[in-house]
């Protein structure tokens, strides 16, 4: 699915997301607000208001909201339609009632941009540009058409023509201004939501299949007794059945039996369990552990570990933490979808880090989106000539995001840069030229064998009905 498509979709669920009620209670803000108005230009300035057409407007308000307060239940949810219907109204409603009143000479003309405001926050693109479009030719037409305010003694209210025209010009590009702003904030925010969620269920799916690995594990050591027991016996009775081959071939297909769920549990078994010493592993391990979906596609994925300058020549067991499997493996996702044949994942460490390089060998990342690189739904500029690199799916750089938000969470900084980029330093070798990603841990963030993250070794626990 397309970016455009996706962000499309979800500003039409967003629209189905706003409670009528919540639209009722600013409405009657609204109302009450203009009543105040219009009685204290009536009773306290004594403005020569005509109050039959303008109370005409405000009780078309009311009676809108008595009708959805009685047709309609409290906790409806408008659909986009209707919310688009609601802030129009409201619109023209107040658009009405400063054509009454003086037009763009009257000082609550500013409220104009109220409507569009929230239709830039809730509503579609598409609506939201309706709603913009309908209030910049209603601002244009109150500049002309309008019944003026007078004074009790006949005196008709108006400023210069000059502020007029200034004034008319502020609304039109407050009108724009405040749509883009609003619209661009509201759509960070929830491009932001959206991916948080995403995330988290990154996260939760990722957590279940390491507790599930470990319980599995756990039953396959467990039960490794009982099916000795059960291949022994069954081999015992298989000699002393000879003379009764019906009862030995039984025997036979006990064994073999036994011998098949043992096989079963080893292989269901090799994710390791959750034993207090396997919730730590080297970091060759645990890189491989999280390269291994990606192994099989392709691409040549390449392992390079050392220590660095005051380093221990023995590699560092680190915690086997989900946030670091899975945030490791969207980014060796990553390399491998744009590599041309190879992806190197290089370790090193020292007394006080430990990091991790990925490279490849494809194009590297649009030098225009380096600096936006692990924000959410980030993408090619449409004008792009050059075809994808991944034809099969648009990247929106939510794996990008979902891999940078776990890595963090794990007390790791994230670097990105391109082989090219002079001042990436030299490289190793002259093919790792496309895009570089480094992983960078203080050490007492993630080491399991030192400082406060180190894991006590212990003896397996038995499980126990």
């Amino acid at each position: 699915m397309q970016q455009s498509e996706l962000n499309l979709r979800l500003g039409q669920q967003r629209g189905n997301w706003i409670r009528l009620r919540t639209l009722i209670l600013l409405r009657w803000v609204a109302i009450v607000g203009q009543v105040t108005a219009i009685t204290v230009a009536e009773r306290t300035y004594h403005l020569m208001i005509d109050l039959g057409p303008c109370l005409m407007a405000v009780g078309v308000a009311v009676i809108g909201n008595l009708v959805a307060m009685f047709v309609y239940p409290e906790n409806k949810r408008l659909t986009e339609t209707e919310n688009f219907l609601m802030v129009l109204f409201d619109l023209l409603q107040l658009s009405a009632l400063l054509f009454l009143t003086g037009g763009l000479h009257n000082p609550f003309s500013v409220l104009l941009l109220a409507p569009v405001t929230i239709a830039a926050n809730v509503l579609s693109l598409r609506s939201t540009m309706l709603i913009g479009g309908t209030a910049i030719v209603i601002v244009t037409l109150l500049a002309e058409f309008h019944l003026p305010l007078r004074t009790e003694e006949g005196v008709i209210l108006r400023v210069p023509d000059i502020f007029v025209f200034g004034s008319w010009l502020s609304l039109i590009i407050a009108t724009i201004f405040m749509a883009l702003y609003s619209r661009r904030v509201s759509s960070e925010m929830n491009s932001m939501s959206d991916a948080l969620t995403a995330t988290q269920m990154a996260l939760a799916r990722e957590q279940k299949l390491t507790d599930l690995g470990g319980v599995v594990a756990a039953a396959a050591h467990e039960l490794g007794t009982p099916l000795a027991t059960i291949k022994l016996a069954s081999a015992e009775l298989m000699e002393e059945l000879d003379d009764r081959p019906d009862l030995r071939d039984d025997a036979a297909l006990i064994r073999e039996q036994a011998d098949r769920c043992r096989d079963i549990l080893r292989d269901m078994g090799r994710a390791g369990k959750d034993d207090l010493h396997l919730r730590q592993a080297p970091l060759s391990a645990v890189l491989e552990e999280a390269a291994e979906p990606h192994m099989h596609r392709g691409k040549c994925i390449h392992f390079e570990d050392g220590p660095g300058e005051g380093g221990a020549l023995q590699q560092p067991s680190i915690l086997r933490m989900p946030e670091v499997i899975h945030g490791m493996r969207n980014l060796i996702q990553n390399a491998v979808d744009f590599a041309r044949g190879n992806v190197w994942v290089e370790s090193m460490w020292t007394e006080k880090e430990i990091s991790v390089r990925i490279l490849d060998d494809g194009d590297g990342f649009p030098p225009h989106l380096i600096g936006r690189i692990g924000d959410p739904f980030v993408r090619r500029r449409r004008g792009e000539a050059e075809p994808p690199a991944r034809p099969e799916y648009e990247g929106m750089g939510l794996g990008l995001f979902i891999a940078k938000t776990l890595l963090e969470r794990s007390g790791a900084e994230l670097s990105f840069a391109n082989g090219t980029d002079p001042f990436t330093g030299d490289l190793p070798s002259a093919e790792r030229r496309g895009a570089i990603v480094e992983v960078v841990w203080p050490r007492d963030k993630i080491d399991g064998r030192s400082g406060s993250n180190a894991v006590p070794l212990g003896a397996n626990r038995p499980i126990r009905a």
